[in-house]
């Protein structure tokens, strides 16, 4: 439909909290959907990055996120529980702010409850990358940034610099 402006770092609204999708706005959202999508693969297209989008990203405050890895997957008020008590440190970027790469902590694993895009309850096992990317995601819809959870305060790179010092355990989302 169309490609959307990606909110930047510092735009008040990628830190509100999202609200929670209501069975009777699928039809209207899937416009929304539909922008995540073109925002996302115009996002790759330019950065060679980029496997999911949260709707707030995009200045839309609901509980919605599109993936797309090997084939798009849309998630509607997702829950995260049962994270593991294992972490695990990588460097994370966001497509609100490209340039930069931050040192984070995520759960090795986790489950998560949702909607698809039919209304239909899911559950899901996650681990690894996909449990990191998840996570990412998630956090968009409680106005929480990569940023926010970095280690310390040197966890912080510019992708110019990165490939120079860093090595392995960048996630992109």
């Amino acid at each position: 439909m169309a490609i959307r402006e990606i909110l930047r770092l510092g735009h008040p609204k990628l830190y509100e909290v999202s609200t929670v999708v209501q069975e009777d706005e699928l039809s209207d959202l899937a416009a929304v959907i539909e922008d995540l999508r073109d925002t996302l693969i115009d996002f790759r297209e330019k950065h060679g990055m980029g496997r999911a989008i949260a709707a707030p990203q995009i200045g839309v405050m609901k509980r919605l996120i599109y993936i797309q890895i090997d084939e798009p997957m849309v998630i509607y008020n997702p829950v995260l529980f049962q994270k593991s008590k294992q972490m695990m440190t990588l460097w994370d970027d966001c497509m609100s702010f490209p340039d930069l790469l931050v040192k984070v902590r995520r759960h090795r694993s986790c489950k998560m409850t949702y909607r698809d895009d039919h209304w239909n309850k899911k559950s899901i096992e996650l681990e690894g990358a996909l449990s990191e990317l998840i996570q990412h995601e998630n956090d968009h819809l409680y106005g929480i940034l990569a940023v926010s959870r970095a280690v310390d305060e040197k966890s912080f790179c510019l992708r110019s610099e990165f490939k120079k010092h860093y090595s392995g355990g960048l996630a992109e989302g």
